[in-house]
């Protein structure tokens, strides 16, 4: 089995502001780096237990989450700035069997998300596909889903991993803390998290051989609704094509291919 992993930054034990740890110029963000590689490199030992061969590491937080000097040598790193072509790097997952994700935060609104948000913290208020709220997780999930891959198993913040389960029916979720708030926490020791990390995610692998997830897959066709906090935004958006405009902070996308516009 080959397993391709998501990384971000604020579902990780100990991290809980935006301002301190989070965003790159905070005080703390190389100690935020620091926790977040031991929790990934935890989920690789949890692979390794339990046979996994390939595993691909994406550091999926913006400004970069993961001390490469750090990382697990029997991983690979998938990182860097811009991101590359959608298409060249779905050519990439496609090559992998399963989806895992470590360090999650829940979607924008989670009123006890720590750091909840969606793709960005500052400019997005929510994103809507068929007119259900989806976060980053549902976005994965689906975009791994039009490749067969589901995603099995995802550690992170109480609220995020309760918003993947009702997402995934049999997924296997390991939470690290309990948000109190946008920018507060309960977090569990930075070594429990760990070991419940790597419990957890070579059961998630053990339960997929035994008793397949499946891959996350909606029908069509796909309306996306993107609400930004700030009227600028979307007057710059809206010109572009096939976009249409709702309200002065809101912007709609349509097509029977939901991976044309789950990344939009």
């Amino acid at each position: 089995m080959k397993v391709y992993m998501v990384t971000d930054m604020e579902g990780v034990a100990g991290v809980v502001s935006f301002q301190r740890q989070s965003y790159p110029d905070g005080k703390y963000y190389e100690e935020a780096k620091t926790l977040v590689t031991a929790e990934v490199n935890a989920a690789i030992d949890g692979l390794l237990d339990a046979g996994v061969k390939d595993v691909l590491v994406e550091d999926g937080h913006g400004a970069g989450g993961i001390r490469f000097e750090d990382l697990h040598p029997a991983a690979k790193l998938l990182h860097g700035s811009p991101w590359p072509p959608r298409s060249r790097l779905d050519e990439v997952i496609a090559q992998y069997d399963v989806v895992v994700i470590v360090g999650q935060h829940a979607q924008a609104g989670w009123p006890t998300g720590n750091q909840n948000h969606t793709n960005s913290s500052q400019t997005i208020d929510h994103y809507k596909i068929n007119g259900k709220l989806i976060g980053e997780i549902g976005q994965i999930a689906l975009a791994a889903g039009t490749f067969g891959l589901p995603l099995i198993f995802l550690s992170g913040d109480l609220d995020a991993c309760i918003e993947t389960e009702d997402l995934i029916s049999g997924v296997t979720t390991v939470a690290v803390k309990q948000g109190l708030g946008r920018g507060s926490a309960i977090s569990l020791s930075a070594l429990e998290s760990r070991r419940l990390i790597r419990d957890g995610i070579s059961r998630a692998i053990e339960k997929q051989r035994i008793d397949p997830i499946p891959a996350l897959v909606w029908p069509g066709p796909f309306v996306l609704e993107k609400r930004y906090f700030h009227t600028d935004v979307v007057d710059e958006i809206a010109s572009q094509p096939g976009v249409e405009r709702v309200d002065s902070q809101t912007v709609r996308w349509h097509s029977h291919n939901i991976a044309e516009i789950i990344w939009m």
